[in-house]
């Protein structure tokens, strides 16, 4: 394969469903066509530079998860195979080969599901203001980046521009409903406990992560991605400590660039260099690699 990269896709004869800060979603008749790009967004502002293969890694690890975790949730997966796309599709096999997915239609809840194993970002700086976390008491003298006694389930609200917003369990079940409340934080639970547990073993810490369901024939589906460098926090096991913040798989490299060049955060973001090209570039394959054993 080589490391051409997609910074957006132009199906002039698809219906554009949504652009997001890296997915380009497609309608196709009673399904989607989500194609991961190589944008890499950093303080909610998409740079304009591409990071060779990051599409591929998201797409690739989400189909890992999706099968790992099938015995739990159902999910929106109809095919990532271009072969058994419609053949409209095939024209554009180039940009849609490993990095594209054709999905079921589903009703998003408008909640994101949050689950934290380890007390980091956000939560971190919320428990040192109240000692809780989205309504949850912790015990007092945590470290940052400790791991928790149990994993906890953090709803936010869902924002197309800026932060999400860290909600309590009970603002979340007057947005969905008690019942689907209840179900999507049981299924989310279960999944990060997998997921998380086989991921230790492969070296990787998830120290938390984002998941999205959806409503497909009055079920409860898994959509969007799923446990990929980009919605989890994944730390390398080896150089783990508590008391401080983690190296981790994903944009750090972007982030303390940017932050060391004085960007003051706004559009229009600024172009990245050659080595935080590759360097980002070859953390994200490193974090498929140690998942999932295979290179791209």
């Amino acid at each position: 394969m080589n490391n051409n990269t997609l910074l957006k896709t132009e199906f002039l004869d698809l219906k554009l469903f949504r652009r997001g800060k890296v997915r380009d979603v497609y309608e196709i008749g009673d399904s989607l066509l989500i194609v991961a790009s190589d944008r890499i967004s950093c303080f909610d502002v998409v740079l304009p530079t591409a990071i060779p293969y990051k599409g591929v890694v998201l797409n690739q690890i989400s189909l890992f998860w999706f099968d790992l975790i099938k015995d739990i949730t159902e999910n929106h997966l109809i095919s990532a195979d271009v072969d058994k796309y419609p053949a409209s599709l095939k024209r554009y096999r180039d940009s849609l080969d490993k990095r594209s997915m054709l999905v079921k239609k589903s009703f998003p809840l408008a909640i994101e599901c949050i689950v934290r194993g380890y007390i980091s970002g956000s939560a971190w700086k919320e428990y040192k203001q109240k000692g809780a976390v989205c309504g949850y008491a912790l015990a007092p003298g945590l470290k940052e980046s400790q791991e928790l006694p149990e994993p906890i389930f953090t709803p936010s609200t869902k924002a197309d521009i800026g932060h999400d917003i860290n909600i309590s369990e009970k603002e979340a079940q007057k947005i969905v409903g008690a019942k689907v409340f209840a179900e999507v934080k049981a299924k989310a639970i279960a999944i990060y406990k997998k997921a998380a547990g086989y991921a230790l073993k492969k070296g990787i810490i998830i120290a938390d992560t984002k998941f999205e369901f959806g409503i497909k024939d009055d079920k409860v589906i898994l959509i969007d991605e799923v446990l990929t460098p980009d919605s989890s926090r994944f730390w390398p096991k080896d150089s783990y400590a508590t008391g401080q913040s983690q190296m981790s798989f994903d944009k750090q490299f972007v982030r303390d660039y940017l932050e060391g060049i004085g960007w003051d955060k706004n559009p229009p973001a600024p172009a990245l260099p050659k080595d935080i090209v590759e360097k980002t570039s070859q953390k994200y394959l490193e974090a498929y690699h140690k998942l999932t054993g295979e290179r791209l």
